[in-house]
């Protein structure tokens, strides 16, 4: 698995897409993950310090996995099929058994800057983009 951080947000007004771009930690491969207007307004807020009036669904979800004594221990974006990136979730409860949940990409990035966890991406993923 190869450690990733997230590099930029482009907003293509031209396309109308959302795309994060995830850089590989002390190395130079990009992924690129087209995402929905939610997601994105989801993860710049987090980035810019916004706080909204009444949680927003990552925010939610990131209150549900801490009120549950839980924590976020990674996301890995674990596969590409047709097109579509698959990511999981690993939440680990107080050392007990990790859980690992299916999710997007996007929302696992949208609470893992809200968790300060890391993200990840098996290299068969960049050998699907090959």
């Amino acid at each position: 698995m190869i450690e990733m951080e997230l590099s930029r947000i482009v907003i293509d007004e031209t396309k109308k897409e959302q795309i994060i771009v995830l850089k590989e930690k002390g190395g130079q491969q990009t992924l690129p993950i087209v995402i929905g207007m939610s997601e994105v307004t989801a993860i710049k807020m987090t980035l810019g310090g916004l706080k909204p009036p009444r949680p927003l669904s990552h925010d939610l979800m990131f209150s549900i996995i801490e009120a549950l004594g839980a924590r976020l221990e990674k996301v890995v974006i674990d596969n590409l099929v047709e097109g579509v990136f698959h990511a999981k979730l690993y939440i680990n409860n107080k050392g007990a058994m990790i859980k690992i949940v299916d999710a997007r990409p996007s929302d696992g990035v949208a609470l893992a800057v809200r968790a300060k966890s890391p993200i990840f991406v098996h290299s068969q993923v960049f050998d699907k983009l090959s």
